[in-house]
């Protein structure tokens, strides 16, 4: 089989991403956000900003995720949501400043920080040693590893991949793994979560690969498909990204982890923002990392 790699987008890239990937209710057009968080907001460059700084201008901006439930979304009332969201919520809280949401794209987070438009990356932001080169990385908060998701009625197994079609995020360390390892294979790549979940609903692709925690959030609340392939390839982290060269920032954010770790942080923000997704399919403890520390 030749190698088939279809890159999709949409002109109206912004406005889409609005739209839940998981079928959760959700704004449709920008006008539904914030006025703080236009587009505008992620045009400007704020460069690479201290702690002391960012309490000076009295507001952080932070580059997420708007149409990945249940880690970063746009909710009903137009309010962003999830995991992420709850991380960075209390890290403006402590510093006492306001929150500027800034959507992006999965293969935008890098250029946010390179150019300024973010001070920290809370995109569900797989640590890989490529991307460690370009941006630098706080201590995690989340384990990671990939999975598959594929129909109920007709479940793709690990070794049907390479006969299969693939959807995949690009700029995601799914897209980065079918790279590597299924290079012959049939794949569709998307912008957005929810332009592909749409396609995995209309029946465009066989297999979706990505997180394997999303791919059982998704699964759970989509009982015509089923995550056919529950972990495999290496066990990642998820962590904070700044601005390369910004230790002021790291440290603090490395530190904050620690005082958060006192309190079983991301355990609670597990139980307000996984919990009624996942159930008991997935354990806290399979997932969360307290303190920046992977055990």
């Amino acid at each position: 089989m030749s190698h088939k790699r279809n890159h999709l987008r949409t002109a109206a890239a912004f406005a889409s991403s609005l739209v839940l990937a998981f079928g959760l209710a959700a704004c449709g057009s920008p006008d539904d956000i914030p006025a703080d968080d236009s587009p505008a907001a992620s045009e400007s460059s704020v460069g690479s900003r201290t702690p002391e700084e960012i309490q000076a201008a009295g507001s952080i901006r932070l580059g997420v995720f708007s149409d990945k439930s249940p880690f970063g979304y746009v909710d009903s009332q137009g309010d962003y949501a999830g995991y992420d969201i709850y991380y960075g919520e209390r890290i403006a809280e402590d510093l006492g400043v306001d929150v500027e949401w800034v959507p992006v794209e999965a293969a935008s987070r890098v250029e946010f920080l390179e150019t300024g438009k973010v001070d920290v990356i809370l995109a569900n932001f797989t640590v890989t040693p490529e991307r460690a080169e370009k941006v630098d990385f706080a201590n995690p908060y989340m384990k990671v590893s990939l999975g598959a998701v594929s129909a109920a009625d007709s479940p793709v197994s690990d070794d049907q991949l390479a006969d299969s079609k693939i959807l995949v995020v690009k700029g995601t360390t799914a897209d980065t793994w079918v790279d590597e390892n299924l290079p012959d294979a049939d794949v569709q790549e998307y912008e957005q979560y929810s332009q592909l979940t749409n396609a995995l609903a209309d029946g465009r692709g066989d297999v979706w690969i990505t997180d394997n925690t999303e791919a059982l959030a998704y699964s759970a609340q989509n009982t015509d498909f089923v995550t056919s392939i529950t972990s495999f390839g290496s066990q990642d982290t998820i962590a904070p990204a700044v601005q390369k060269g910004n230790t002021e920032l790291a440290t603090w954010l490395n530190d904050e982890q620690v005082t958060l770790a006192e309190e079983d942080f991301f355990h609670a923000d597990f139980e307000e923002t996984l919990k009624p997704v996942y159930g008991d399919v997935i354990s806290p403890d399979e997932l969360v990392v307290e303190g920046g520390k992977v055990d």
